[in-house]
């Protein structure tokens, strides 16, 4: 659980060409395309007017994911800090689609549909061959938050923005997995709350 008084200001990266045409991404390194570079100037831009000059005291952190990284440079660029002073934090990665990933969410009915229905059944337990469920990913995401000890600004995917929020706001599985998660706003979270910006 994220320790009392710590704030953490979450973005999920920016548009890719995957997301757009709506394809199973997982640990697939794609890069941003303009929209998403654009989404993540605004993030950057956002945060900037948040934080004034307090931005250069927090922790920066982003999955390893090259997606990830550029948005985290640019929100950077954006926040006049040195674009790439930043750690990496493998623990922030996707969740592993396994099987799924490059698949078009549109044709997973007919090209698995045994693997569609168990995930439309039980999104939280499912896990596709190769890959991890919504709840591994949980776990994982739950020991790195335990170990946040200053307010922070993170850049990762939507489904670690999904467990995350469910794991501050206590929220059961069949909700996590529906969650939004938006590529152009800040997620800001605190011990039991959070909050868009």
């Amino acid at each position: 659980m994220l320790h009392p008084g710590i704030t953490l200001y979450f973005i999920r990266h920016g548009e890719t060409d995957w997301n757009k045409a709506q394809r199973y991404q997982g640990r697939q390194d794609i890069p941003l395309n303009a929209t998403g570079r654009s989404q993540a100037s605004r993030n950057g831009q956002a945060l900037a007017a948040e934080l004034g000059r307090a931005a250069a005291a927090l922790d920066f952190v982003a999955s390893p994911l090259l997606r990830a990284r550029e948005t985290m440079e640019i929100v950077r660029g954006e926040m006049r800090l040195a674009a790439r002073d930043y750690r990496i934090d493998d623990r922030l990665a996707e969740i592993h689609y396994g099987h799924w990933e490059g698949q078009l969410w549109r044709e997973l009915p007919q090209t698995d549909p045994e693997g569609y229905a168990a995930r439309q059944a039980d999104p939280w337990s499912w896990q596709p061959v190769g890959g991890e469920s919504y709840r591994m990913l949980s776990d994982r995401i739950a020991l790195w938050l335990a170990e946040m000890r200053r307010d922070a600004v993170v850049v990762s995917h939507g489904g670690v923005s999904r467990v995350l929020r469910g794991l501050v706001l206590q929220l059961g599985g069949s909700e996590i997995a529906h969650l939004e998660v938006p590529q152009d706003k800040v997620l800001l979270v605190s011990a039991d709350a959070v909050r868009w910006l």
